[in-house]
């Protein structure tokens, strides 16, 4: 792995507050993600399962963890299976996790090779009543292919027909929501990196650069300060390609006069960062592109002050959109009638900017975390407000990421990126 180590005391922390939710003579099993194919010989770089991560801190194939919190033998209350190595796979694949590492890793004490899994695992279902399955249960998942996790979960159904099954995700969205301080500083680290790729890029950015290019400029400043990369498929759209929400192509050339909306940001310890700027491809904005720059500036400034313990996230978009409302009125862009006529289903302001403000981010960018009840302190989210307009050939978008406080406004783990325009146009024309 490219990160520092991390201390195993987070793993173990995590472990105990899922364990201390858990049903009596209960257990809970954790896959790794697959190696997922391309073809031939082919495979995509691995991914580790987040729920596992959190949990254990492992990040290699072919990984279980069980936690079973009333097993008879206090040695088997928390069991790591790890793929047994040896000299050959050192040679052709690198080192892999023996037992004694496994626990420096994870900080759990029983480690068991992964060929020993059917038959320990039998031995502790005969001392539970309930397992708890590990299904994804996300907002936004929409997965179609067939998991470890799935595989696990069919199997142990056949085998074990006679036991009560509950979920994990439940526990998950709880626990994961709510960071823990080794987490945000995990999070601070990769928005450190995203702050480097960013600068570089002001400087790099002129009339006539591809996107590509840029986004090239990004991966090598993030690869070389620890990271595996992009937190996720990288959006670098000039002009009109704004207002593709999910522009990735990134295949045009910047030219003189236009916009540049950056929606990139660095891993680090499996952790996201996600940050949007959106700059001025000759380093300086036109009358109207400030105008409008400063209005999504604004809804930003004033959706993050209401990021506090006991907010509603439903009732917060809620007012996020007033906000938006009001600023899009104001640019010309809605009238009075508009909004006096809107469907209150899809408000008027929907038309200018049709995503939502915020989402948790952690493990995943769009990461675990209750939705439906009071926002908690260490809760940790995006703010991104924008504003849409293909008629005159450009959209922007500004997007930070801040940590709800027990009290007052939240901690913005971005504030040392260039954000106001000014300042964004003075490092883009610097000597």
């Amino acid at each position: 792995m490219k990160y520092e180590a991390i201390s195993n005391q987070l793993f173990g922390k995590n472990r105990k507050k899922f364990m201390a939710q858990m049903q009596p003579k209960s257990i809970a099993v954790f896959n790794s993600n697959d190696i997922y194919p391309i073809s031939a010989d082919s495979t995509m770089p691995f991914e580790q399962h987040r729920d596992i991560f959190y949990l254990s801190g492992a990040d290699q194939e072919e990984t279980i963890l069980v936690l079973f919190p009333d097993a008879c033998n206090p040695k088997h209350r928390e069991v790591l299976f790890v793929r047994e190595t040896n000299a050959h796979i050192a040679v052709w694949e690198g080192e892999k996790l023996t037992k004694e590492r496994a626990t420096e890793v994870s900080g759990i004490e029983t480690i068991f090779w992964l060929s020993d899994f059917d038959k320990v695992f039998f031995d502790l279902m005969t001392e539970a009543d309930t397992i708890y399955f590990n299904t994804n249960e996300h907002y936004r998942q929409a997965v179609e292919t067939q998991t470890r996790e799935d595989r696990f979960i069919a199997k142990c159904k056949k085998d074990f027909p006679a036991h009560q099954w509950a979920k994990s995700n439940p526990i998950l969205q709880k626990i994961r929501g709510v960071k823990e301080p080794e987490e945000i500083a995990l999070m601070q680290t990769a928005c450190n990196i995203t702050e480097k790729g960013f600068r570089r890029v002001l400087e790099f950015t002129k009339p006539g650069v591809w996107e590509y290019e840029i986004e090239a400029e990004l991966l090598h400043e993030f690869i070389r300060n620890r990271s595996k990369g992009f937190a996720y498929t990288p959006i670098i759209a000039s002009g009109n390609n704004a207002n593709v929400l999910h522009y990735i192509e990134n295949n045009q050339q910047c030219k003189d006069g236009d916009l540049i909306l950056m929606d990139v940001a660095a891993e680090y310890a499996n952790y996201s960062s996600d940050l949007t700027r959106t700059i001025p491809v000759n380093g300086k904005y036109t009358k109207r592109q400030r105008e409008v720059y400063d209005a999504v500036l604004h809804v930003k400034k004033e959706a993050t002050k209401m990021l506090v313990p006991g907010t509603l996230w439903a009732e917060y978009h809620k007012e996020c959109g007033k906000i938006m409302t009001s600023e899009l009125m104001g640019l010309g862009l809605l009238d009075k009638s508009d909004v006096q006529n809107e469907d209150p289903n899809w408000p008027a302001y929907k038309k200018y900017f049709m995503h939502g403000t915020s989402h948790h981010i952690g493990l995943d960018t769009h990461d675990y975390g209750a939705l439906k009840t009071p926002m908690k302190a260490n809760m940790v989210f995006t703010v991104e407000p924008g504003i849409y307009i293909p008629d005159e050939g450009f959209g922007i978008r500004i997007e930070d990421d801040v940590v709800i406080q027990e009290n007052g406004e939240p901690f913005n783990l971005m504030a040392n990126i260039p954000i106001e325009a000014e300042e964004i146009e003075e490092l883009m024309n610097r000597e």
